[in-house]
């Protein structure tokens, strides 16, 4: 990593450029055992509005995401005992998972950070509306730290869709989308 002085050099530090390597903070993830239980604090009580939500079948996660003033929050619980996300639980207890930020380029996100000495991982290119990679933990000074390239709007609400339908297993994820199971969907 750059030592510090370098860093404040940067061109895109503090500037006004428009093409700066973040374009955008997506969401923060929180890794719950409930979401329903974290409704009551991020929707009942602080005003947030339900934007989309579903269940990944694959990972055995549930998300919920939340629009706050100024913050989508991304609620994840796991659905089965053998998820990453239980495990993530397990060792650290429910909380902060991961920030997600948009970024214009991914391969030219990645060479940037990984030429400062910024190790990334997980990179995933196969969805087009949703290519991704994460700067590792340590290299994040701790964060979990999620880069995604994307030409999608994420921020509005899912047609059709209610936290209700979420919360009883009704809604997935397919195709970068949330909507509604079919009978074809199990």
């Amino acid at each position: 990593m750059r030592p510090r002085d370098a860093i404040l050099r940067h061109p895109s530090a503090g500037s006004t450029d428009p093409m700066p390597l973040i374009r955008d903070i997506d969401h923060v993830a929180v890794a719950v055992e409930s979401i329903e239980d974290a409704l009551v604090l991020f929707q009942d009580v602080l005003g947030g509005t339900f934007v989309s939500g579903g269940d990944d079948d694959e990972s055995g996660v549930r998300a919920v995401r939340v629009q706050l003033p100024g913050l989508r929050i991304e609620l994840l619980q796991p659905l089965r005992d053998d998820t990453r996300l239980q495990a993530h639980i397990d060792k650290r207890g429910q909380g902060l998972h991961h920030m997600t930020m948009l970024v214009r380029d991914l391969d030219e996100a990645i060479a940037e950070l990984e030429a400062e000495g910024f190790e990334t991982t997980g990179t995933d290119r196969s969805r087009p509306w949703w290519m991704e990679t994460y700067i590792r933990p340590r290299s994040g000074f701790g964060a979990l730290i999620q880069l995604v390239e994307t030409n999608e709007r994420w921020d509005r609400p899912a047609e059709g869709l209610a936290v209700d339908d979420v919360l009883a297993g009704r809604a997935i994820w397919a195709d970068g989308r949330a909507r509604l199971r079919t009978a074809e969907d199990g």
